[in-house]
């Protein structure tokens, strides 16, 4: 069949779970740029916390929020979708009301408003790709998973905008973007909620057995820890590199994270598309070594010294993007394939467990190379990253072969965007609307 190369709005916004979901996903996104960026501020200036003890709370409560996924795989296993994702927006209400009732200097239940956005965080993408994954099938799944995270991004840009702009009101400003933030987390589960996707697994279940354990992909999830990463890098490793070691004017900071976003929401779904004629793990193979040449190109720049060296930052950086829409597209997209239908949660659940860790230890990583030199930070990274790429990439792998077959089949494409369904595969998998 053909490869699919159009992208088509209407079939996009279906695939991706109807146009009352693409609107919750993006008033979801906008309140969470509201408030997301500027957590450690609330905790400082509204709560008078101190920075260490902010920072510790977030940290817990991203970290521990983690804990949840297993519960989550196996509720998503049962059928629920869209009751899932409004969930997991629901439980972040929760979050924002204990950070509105927390008097000055009360850590602990900063902490335990950190838990519970932390929860809704991390339950979130499983539960999205999840419901995507039953609405859609093969490469009009990935392309719906890619569409979503533009959307997402889109609105986490335009709410951090937003939200930039009112902080000169002081603290009271950061009350009222809290509040803003829970109705519009509340709002978008009811509109999540609404559009009732479920899947129906007796069919699944009665192929592959309700015990069946979801596949390891041990070498996809290891990998994949490395890969996240790149996520952090414009948030972490290049202010540490432009600020420290080339001096560079803040201009150039507030310059790579607005074309990050731009170029998100702008390329990742022509890009997703695009390579859609190729198997999924050689594009995420692929991806670790775009990443790896981009890491090698900061620490090539790092030694331009700073007349040079913050433009040749801003430059590989589009690079390092690029990689970056690379793997997003490809990683979720691979394991919705190699996953079967009845154990689909589960595996998602620990795709995204590598993730989440992969993101909480991924600061603690970097900030602790940054001082040994530039060739320790970017070198280890390069060096880590291209062995991930390696690990996914082998045909040895036996926990990625299976389901190579499906992948194999799938790189040359299942059907166009066309709102359309192949029969093969459906069964046990899509959800009554």
């Amino acid at each position: 069949m053909a490869t699919t190369t159009k992208i088509r709005p209407r079939a996009l916004v279906h695939a991706s779970g109807g146009p009352r979901y693409a609107v919750a996903l993006a008033v979801d996104a906008l309140g969470t740029g509201l408030l997301r960026p500027f957590l450690l501020l609330y905790g400082m200036s509204v709560l008078r916390l101190s920075a260490p003890a902010t920072g510790i709370a977030m940290t817990v409560g991203a970290v521990v929020g983690l804990v949840c996924l297993p519960a989550v795989g196996r509720w998503l296993d049962r059928g629920a979708r869209s009751t899932v994702v409004a969930a997991s927006m629901l439980v972040r209400v929760l979050g924002v009301a204990l950070l509105l009732a927390a008097p000055a200097g009360h850590v602990w239940l900063f902490t335990a408003a950190a838990l519970f956005l932390g929860i809704g965080n991390q339950a979130w993408p499983a539960a999205h790709a999840a419901l995507v994954s039953t609405v859609a099938d093969g490469r009009e799944r990935d392309a719906a998973l890619a569409g979503g995270r533009a959307l997402r991004n889109a609105g986490l840009g335009a709410g951090a905008l937003l939200a930039t702009a009112c902080l000169a009101a002081g603290t009271a400003a950061l009350q009222a973007l809290a509040a803003v933030t829970g109705l519009a987390y509340l709002a978008a589960a009811a509109l999540a909620w609404s559009v009732r996707v479920h899947a129906h697994p007796a069919a699944a279940t009665a192929k592959g057995g309700d015990d069946e354990p979801a596949p390891r992909m041990r070498a996809l999830l290891a990998a994949n820890m490395i890969y996240v990463f790149c996520l952090n890098v414009p948030e972490i490793a290049l202010p540490l590199v432009l600020v420290t070691r080339l001096h560079a004017a803040p201009v150039w900071l507030g310059g790579i994270f607005v074309a990050n976003t731009v170029l998100v929401v702008t390329l990742q779904v022509p890009v997703t598309v695009l390579m859609s004629r190729f198997p999924r793990r050689s594009v995420l193979a692929l991806a670790g070594v775009v990443l790896t040449a981009s890491y090698l190109g900061f620490l090539a720049a790092t030694f331009l010294g700073h007349g040079w060296g913050a433009p040749a930052v801003a430059a590989v950086s589009v690079v390092c993007t690029l990689g970056e829409i690379m793997y997003a597209g490809s990683a979720t997209a691979l394991v919705t394939a190699l996953a079967p239908g009845h154990v689909l949660g589960r595996a998602l659940a620990r795709f995204q467990l590598s993730t989440g860790f992969g993101l909480a230890v991924s600061p603690a990583v970097i900030t602790a190379l940054a001082p040994h030199g530039p060739a320790a930070l970017w070198g280890s990274l390069a060096a880590a990253t291209l062995l991930s790429a390696s690990a996914v990439r082998s045909p040895a792998r036996a926990d990625l072969n299976k389901g190579a077959d499906l992948d194999r089949h799938e790189s040359v494409d299942d059907h166009r965007l066309t709102g359309k369904r192949t029969e093969e595969g459906t069964e046990g998998r899509v959800g009554a609307w």
